[in-house]
């Protein structure tokens, strides 16, 4: 068998098992670019990469203390221990202390600071201890959540790996127990050949090998190239690949992003193949000092975060008008300005949107593990409520709508007739390409009779390669047979292989190309495709054996052979999944390479209802606008380039789409970096794993509906904590503000608000386990911070509205109505408001009625219960005199409720109203 196709195999072995942490790299280069942080790097490291661009490669080794057959395991593993691991700082987590500070300082937990230093200057042991408490939970209740979440989410991540192909000269049997600490004691790798190893144990003198799809794991020199081309746009703005070559061309250059030779981690092979070796890892790489320059510069805000801190910011907007309202009116009717100072204090703890942050965490943490358990990582937990907010999703073709699994089912001549002669020269191609191999060439090569009747090890040598690109889409190698003469075969696209193409041959008659039989040609490629096999034309020529290097230019006057046709079937899946995707509000769109009629094939066969196909050329005839329009009444692109899959998704997004995209190979990187939401498979090529947020371990479109349900139910529990708090929050300011200008003594003391503030908040921690209505998922969600507004305004004076009911009950009936008998007011709207905050978050998480249409999940019907039972037992217990509180008279558990049921049903009047308005969310 090819070792070049055991090296592919052992390499995806491998990805299965080790563990990376890489996922961030494209994602900071992106962050420098829009940042518009400096280029520029110290002059040391420009110097360094300039002198190794000009050495002599045997001498740069030498320096490095390294070898042309790379280093040994025992010279490897010194190295790693003095320069550390291939990582950039920025990439690293936090330290405990760090994080627990992090979860400390944010505007809610300062406040409740300044009350305690208040409270216990004051003397208040009591308010100091509540206070402090309240400090202590929210932080640790934060940092154990965040933490827990980040380490599960790293565990997700471990699950896959990105790796570089590394020569290691030595595996002796001294080597062998320190490489099998590094990776594993199941691989047993013999002398001299090639292993795959993560990109983080990479160190300075690894010799590497690269080919089209890798990733540049660290900043390397070039040793030796071959029609390699590097994508490194997001380093320099070069839309173009640029190539790169084992030479220094110009001795003059002094700006590293200028050398040929030098190439740069986080940047990726488009095409060709070369051997490089590793000058600089992690920190003291370009891209690490790049990254050192934002280590402290956040990125720019996903659409989710700006969403919930335009949520965050109205509710401090709120606070800041309504406290100094609250100080004022309590300072001059009370007359007491500390007594005022503290209770405004409270009102402002009360508002702030304190568990914010943890609900949005726990929520997406929940929605993580959740679509772990379906095969599915998260590498961004934003990504999860972008999942719910996706209206579009673009997907390629195979592997998605297809199994993925090909079979070689046709080798025809010209003519259709079989023929093994095209099967010959398709494996001989498959069999010596050095590129990325794709399932076609795994196809031919499965094809072992043809292995043994051909003998290429004896009766072939390979001459030379022309790679595979994604412009010519064709790819060509050079073999001679018994050194007698050179044979140049092309296999590729039918179109791209014609144009190369002057003869035709048919048995053994060779007949020149004319445009007669070019439409027979056609016709024959297109019955073919017509029954769904992907036609891949098979050309040859030959050459002197005079010549020893090839290039594209050689790619000229050939000989059409044949083709080979494969067939990639449906999956079972694939129907019922677009089904369903599309009863939940998301259009599917495909994007292929392929032609049009194998592509309208197969989205007949899984039930995709084509609302117009258009091809790559009409992609680039048209202009942005018009295309703009195109994308939204087509739901078929045949024949793409990466560019124009990028475009594309640009402008479904322009349009005001959430867009996800699906992909795996090197073509679909730009498109996955393009969309709102990434999406891969851990068997795609390095680039397009880099570029994802989320990663499928399995390639099944039911996967992602069951994500985008997922996603919306976490956004729509996120939802339900920002309006009750919302309302919640008006209700109460609104309901303080009339009893302080109306009630000689404070309604409610500090103390008293922040233990209700701090019950209700430990009631909310259920929220992200709740059960969400079905009608909620069936269609895309997104913030809405306006719609937020208008239903804080709509239903936070409700609760007001039984606030003053109270007010009047403990007033008139009971007498509460003097300072001697404030402790009993206080006491009757501790419990009455309580218990109508912790029943806000029944009536306001559904449209529906409450208990009996809707029920809430059983945390949080049990949460419920336990704060209601504490808010009692408060006032009623043996603890009252440590709050301030006294027991309540009997009858006033008569009229509470009445008080609580009519609350529920106002709600629920108002709550039909603004449903026939607004709708719900």
């Amino acid at each position: 068998m090819d070792i070049t196709l055991l090296k592919e195999r052992f390499a995806a072995f491998l990805r299965s098992r080790h563990l990376g942490r890489h996922f961030r790299r494209l994602a900071l280069l992106d962050t420098l670019a829009q940042t518009g942080v400096s280029r520029e790097v110290p002059p040391t490291l420009t110097q360094t990469l300039v002198r190794a661009a000009t050495a002599d490669p045997d001498d740069l080794l030498r320096q490095l203390g390294s070898h042309r057959d790379g280093l040994t395991e025992a010279e490897a593993a010194a190295i790693r221990a003095r320069v550390g691991l291939n990582e950039v700082e920025h990439e690293k987590p936090l330290p405990w202390w760090a994080h627990l500070w992090h979860c400390y300082k944010n505007p809610f937990n300062l406040l409740l600071t300044l009350l305690a230093v208040i409270s216990y200057l004051t003397e208040d042991m009591k308010a100091t201890v509540v206070i402090g408490t309240m400090v202590l939970l929210s932080t640790l209740l934060r940092f154990w959540q965040e933490a827990k979440s980040n380490k599960a989410a790293d565990a997700l991540k471990a699950m896959v790996s990105n790796t570089a192909t590394v020569l290691r000269r030595d595996l002796s049997e001294e080597a062998a127990p320190i490489f099998e600490q590094y990776y594993g004691a199941h691989l047993h790798v013999k002398h001299g050949k090639p292993v795959e190893v993560p990109i983080k144990l990479l160190v300075p003198g690894d010799v590497i090998v690269l080919s089209a799809g890798d990733m540049i794991p660290a900043d390397c020199r070039v040793l030796s190239a071959k029609d390699l081309f590097v994508a490194q746009a997001a380093m320099t703005g070069e839309s173009m690949p640029v190539e790169k070559f084992a030479v220094q061309r110009l001795a003059s250059a002094i700006n590293p992003l200028e050398l040929d030779n030098i190439l740069f981690m986080g940047t990726n092979v488009v095409s060709g193949s070369a051997t490089a070796v590793v000058l600089a890892t992690g920190n003291a790489t370009y891209f690490g000092a790049l990254a050192s320059r934002v280590t402290a510069t956040d990125r720019a805000p996903t659409a989710f975060q700006a969403g919930v801190n335009k949520v965050s910011w109205l509710l401090i907007r709120f606070m800041a008008v309504m406290v100094p309202l609250v100080l004022l009116i309590n300072g001059f009717t009370k007359g007491d300005w500390l007594e005022a100072l503290l209770f405004a204090l409270s009102i402002a703890v009360g508002l702030t949107p304190e568990m914010l942050p943890m609900i949005v965490t726990s929520t997406l943490a929940k929605g993580a593990v959740f679509l772990s358990r379906k095969k599915v990582i998260v590498k961004r937990l934003d990504a999860i409520q972008n999942f719910g907010a996706m209206d579009v999703l673009c997907t390629d073709k195979t592997g998605t709508l297809t199994q993925d699994k090909i079979f070689l089912a046709r080798h025809v001549d010209v003519w259709g007739e079989e023929s093994d002669e095209v099967l010959a020269m398709a494996y001989l191609n498959s069999y010596y390409q050095t590129g990325l191999k794709n399932l076609l060439d795994v196809a031919v090569l499965e094809h072992v009779d043809v292995h043994q009747k051909l003998n290429p090890a004896n009766n072939y040598r390979k001459v030379d390669e022309i790679p595979f690109d994604f412009n010519r889409r064709r790819m060509s190698v050079v073999v001679s047979e018994r050194e007698d003469h050179h044979e140049l075969i092309c296999k590729g696209a039918v179109e791209e292989v014609l144009a190369v193409c002057s003869r035709v041959r048919h048995g053994d008659a060779i007949e020149p190309l004319t445009p007669e039989l070019l439409a027979r040609i056609r016709e024959v490629t297109a019955e073919l495709n017509e029954e769904g096999l992907r036609v891949v034309a098979v050309a040859a020529k030959e050459v002197p054996p005079s010549k020893e290097v090839y290039s594209v230019a050689d790619e000229s006057d050939l000989t059409l052979i044949g083709y080979v046709a494969f067939l990639d079937p449906p999956k079972e899946s694939t129907a019922p999944a677009l089904k369903a995707l599309a009863e939940h509000g998301v259009a599917v769109k495909v994007l292929t390479g392929d032609n049009e009629r194998v592509t309208a094939k197969i989205c007949r066969e899984v039930g995709l209802e084509q609302q117009g196909v258009l091809l790559g050329g009409d992609v680039e005839r048209m202009s942005d606008p018009e295309l703009a329009q195109a994308v939204e009444h087509h739901n078929v692109f045949a024949k793409l380039t990466p560019a124009h899959k990028e475009r594309i998704v640009r402008l479904l997004k322009a349009n005001g789409h959430v867009v996800g995209f699906m992909g795996d190979g090197i073509n679909d990187a730009p498109a996955l970096r393009t969309a709102d939401i990434g999406i891969s498979v851990d068997t795609a090529v390095d680039i397009a794993k880099e570029a994802a947020d989320i990663i499928l371990l399995e390639k099944s479109l039911m996967v992602l509906d069951e994500g985008v349900q997922e996603g919306r139910r976490t956004f729509a529990n996120m939802l339900k904590y920002i309006k009750m708090t919302a309302s919640s929050n008006f209700g109460n300011v609104f309901s303080v503000l009339v009893a302080s200008a109306f009630i000689p003594f404070l309604p409610m003391l500090p103390m008293h608000l922040l233990v209700q503030n701090l019950l209700y908040d430990v009631s909310q921690t259920a929220i992200p386990f709740d059960n969400v209505d079905e009608e909620l998922l069936k269609q895309p969600q997104r913030w809405n911070p306006a719609d937020i507004g208008r239903f804080m305004a709509f239903f936070g004076p409700i609760s007001s509205v039984f606030d003053i009911l109270t007010y009047a009950l403990m007033w008139f009936v009971f007498g509460a109505n003097t300072v001697a008998q404030q402790t009993l007011f206080q006491s009757g709207w501790f419990v009455e408001g309580l218990l109508t905050q912790t029943l806000i978050v029944h009536m306001i998480r559904t449209p529906k009625i409450p208990f009996i249409q809707s029920r809430a999940a059983a945390p949080l019907m049990a949460m419920t219960v336990a704060i209601i039972a504490i808010g009692i037992f408060l006032p009623m217990g043996p603890l009252a005199h440590y709050f301030k509180l006294q027991p309540l008279p009997p009858l006033y558990f008569v009229f509470l409720p009445l008080i609580l049921l009519a609350y529920m049903a106002l709600t629920q009047a108002v709550k039909g109203y603004y449903v026939r308005r607004w709708g719900w969310q």
